[in-house]
């Protein structure tokens, strides 16, 4: 069987909600909502190997930690494992007082009596009650009319208020989910809902929760949102209940979906973790909560250390991270393009040039500042054949102190991408680093500094200076006198008819802080032919540093043009 091509039939267009006077497109998100972790039922069934219950305990701190106040921890009556962890929380006294645990029921009573038998001692508990809803699963799973799938709600609520005396000491809160809203007529979902707050009885200060899933992305998320919007004008006691969001993935927009359903009116977003779920996973809390960041609105969950995030996720469920993943993946933070190199690096000078309080970030192609997620800059900039110049001395300067002249920029890329083009992979900083010391630093072939002397002349401002030197091994004696110790040397080459350069540039800088700095020296030379080379010299004496500089820059020259050694 293969695709259908022309006229689709096998598919139809979801249907639009009549929505004429819709208002969420002018709406903006500026507080969080109340987040709610399902990474420990939702998350946990979509596992190949699901957590064990050790895991689910270390993962339970990790939610607590990050600053989730809602975590559905369960289906209880589902298995002993899922009941037993409950168990745990509560006799190891592990469950703060400001976080509820939310328990996940089918509208069955004897999974809701096993439900309650597994909140005994837990200070605050959420009971999510939930029945399919839509006409699919209407027709097909249960072949059942409305008023029969209505009831099996009203029926669970019921049994669900009936239960509550049996634990005294937790504070118990009803929330309902129309499963598979997103595919459900809306005012059926309505009907049903309300169906089920006449019976609990919600009031302002003990709101119910309507959890209207996305169990299915059916549309595109501004269909979401209306829906949302309907829901949320035509609820009669809208004041008594938070709407909560419930996204899945399957077009790769729940994010999308959730941000919209969040300007529709909802007040509550469940999800997991970096989106695990069943299909195409559940709603990725990260990817939402960073981009409430981004925007300037506090997300009330702190990701500011996200590897360890993340490390914790992948080693509790054995999934991975995928390394595009906005805001968590290795390389989403990682410029490969040397023209965004050279814009991120450019940006990141003039950020750490800005001493005013408060500065907003502002770098090209970074929407967030990764030191605020725990990152460091080293991994930012990395260097295959597609890089550019401002990445290679983005590594060089970050890792390695080196702030090579920004007319040197061009070359030094060009010879580090060339290496990286010649292997067909990515370099490591530490490869860039080599490969530029064994290119511009300290080079020796075919001359060699051996040693050096030299005599100021105070009155004329002179310096003279005797150096020895090899050149193709062969030990020689030069002689100079300029107004520095570059100058002197390079009018001692002159003395042996070596010199078929002009000095053009020279700049030197310190590398490090303290007593051990050392001093990086930088020099460009023309040759008599047109070349420009450049050299670089580094060593704990500064002079030295600038004399290896411009001892590197000649080598290359002769390494280019050999004629222009006389001997």
């Amino acid at each position: 069987m293969t695709m259908q091509t022309g006229n689709i039939s096998k598919y139809r267009p979801f249907p639009q909600i009549h929505l004429p006077n819709r208002t969420w497109p002018d709406q903006i998100i500026d507080c969080a909502p109340i987040w709610a972790s399902v990474d420990l039922r939702d998350g946990n069934q979509a596992l190949a190997i699901p957590m064990n219950v050790d895991e689910k305990v270390e993962f339970f701190e990790l939610l607590v930690a990050t600053g989730f106040k809602e975590i559905e921890v369960g289906f209880p009556s589902a298995s002993d494992t899922e009941f037993n962890f409950i168990r745990r929380l509560v006799d190891e006294k592990r469950i703060p007082a400001d976080v509820t645990l939310q328990v996940l029921v089918q509208a069955r009573e004897h999974l809701i009596r096993r439900t309650f038998e597994s909140l005994e001692g837990v200070p605050n508990a959420i009971v999510h009650l939930y029945n399919s809803t839509s006409p699919l699963q209407r027709r097909v799973t249960f072949n059942k009319s409305k008023e029969a799938i209505k009831q099996i709600a009203i029926e669970g609520a019921q049994l669900i208020k009936g239960l509550v005396d049996t634990v005294p000491g937790t504070h118990v809160r009803l929330q309902y989910s129309p499963e598979s809203f997103s595919d459900t007529e809306v005012e059926y979902a309505l009907e049903i809902c309300e169906a089920v707050m006449h019976v609990w009885q919600p009031t302002e200060a003990n709101k119910i929760i309507l959890n209207l899933p996305a169990t299915v992305e059916v549309a595109t998320p501004n269909v979401h949102a209306d829906q949302i919007e309907w829901f949320c004008r035509n609820l009669k006691e809208r004041n008594k209940a938070i709407i909560s969001l419930h996204t899945h993935n399957d077009r790769g927009t729940g994010v999308a979906a959730t941000e919209l359903g969040l300007m529709a009116g909802a007040d509550r977003v469940e999800g997991t973790l970096f989106g695990n779920g069943e299909r195409t996973g559940n709603l990725d809390i990260v990817t939402v909560a960073l981009n409430l960041y981004t925007q300037g609105v506090d997300p009330q969950l702190d990701f500011s250390h996200l590897e360890h995030t993340r490390a914790c996720y992948e080693r509790v469920t054995r999934m991975q991270v995928p390394d595009r993943h906005p805001y968590a993946g290795d390389l989403v933070f990682t410029a490969f393009s040397g023209s965004h190199q050279d814009a991120i690096k450019k940006g990141m000078d003039l950020r750490a040039g800005n001493t005013e309080p408060g500065a907003h970030w502002q770098v090209p192609y970074l929407l967030i500042d990764p030191a605020d997620l725990g990152r460091d800059y080293e991994a930012i900039i990395r260097i295959n054949s597609q890089s550019g110049k401002g990445g290679v001395a983005y590594i060089l300067s970050r890792e390695f102190g080196l702030e090579l002249p920004k007319v040197m920029h061009p070359e030094v890329g060009q010879v580090v991408n060339n290496a990286a083009d010649k292997d067909s992979r990515e370099l490591k900083s530490e490869e860039v680093h080599k490969i530029f010391q064994n290119e511009y630093v300290n080079l020796r072939t075919p001359l060699k500094l051996v040693s050096i002397e030299r005599e100021d002349f105070s009155k004329a401002g002179e310096v003279s200076i005797d150096a020895q030197v090899e050149f193709k091994g062969e030990a020689l004696s030069l002689s100079g006198r300029g107004n520095g110790p570059i100058s002197a040397f390079v009018n001692a080459l002159e003395t042996k008819g070596w010199k078929h350069f002009t000095l053009n540039d020279y700049r030197q800088h310190s590398i490090g802080r303290g007593s051990k700095t050392d001093a990086a020296a930088y020099i460009q030379i023309k040759h008599n032919q047109g070349s420009i080379f450049y050299g670089c010299g580094i060593d704990a004496n500064i002079e030295l540093a600038g004399l290896h500089a411009l001892v590197s820059a000649f080598n290359r020259a002769q390494t280019t043009h050999p004629e222009s050694h006389l001997g």
